[in-house]
Formats: C-alpha cells, sequence, structure tokens
C-alpha cells in the first residue's frame, strides 16, 4: 500500500501524526511532508487510519478500502 501526498491541501492539523507517527513525517512548521508514502504491510491499518484523520483530505490511500479490509481479514494481497 502507498499514501500519495497532496501536500497543497496540508493545513498543519497533524492529525495522521498523531496516528502513526512513524509512518507520516512532518516539516519543522508541522506540515506533512510532499511525495508518496510507502507502507509496510504490518503498518498498513495505523496508514489507513492516520490518512483517513486528515479533515483536509490531503492523504490519498492507494489500496481500496475494500481490498485493505479483505487483507486484514482473510491475509489477501492489495490490488488496485
Amino acid at each position: 500500500m502507498r499514501i500519495i501526498v497532496h501536500s497543497a491541501k496540508c493545513q498543519g492539523h497533524a492529525r495522521c501524526w498523531a496516528q502513526a507517527p512513524d509512518i507520516f513525517k512532518l516539516n519543522d512548521e508541522g506540515y506533512i511532508l510532499p511525495g508518496e508514502i510507502s507502507v509496510e504491510e504490518r503498518d498498513e491499518l495505523l496508514a489507513s487510519r492516520g490518512a483517513r484523520s486528515c479533515p483536509e483530505r490531503a492523504l490519498e490511500v492507494d489500496c481500496p478500502s475494500d481490498a485493505l479490509l479483505d487483507r486484514l481479514l482473510f491475509n489477501q494481497h492489495c490490488r488496485g
């Protein structure tokens, strides 16, 4: 899974970081760093929660939620 960062939308609430500080990296002003975030399998649930906690929708999960749920429940790979 990966998280696509839309840094222009970030308002610095840092809710993503509060959910998963090891996954979401912020700059000195508290804004998400630009780029894409590759998420390891063991961190997918935290990353998904962090991305969905953003009120500005600055983070996009590149694995559909149904596929993520299937993977977590049935140990399948994300397809997407």
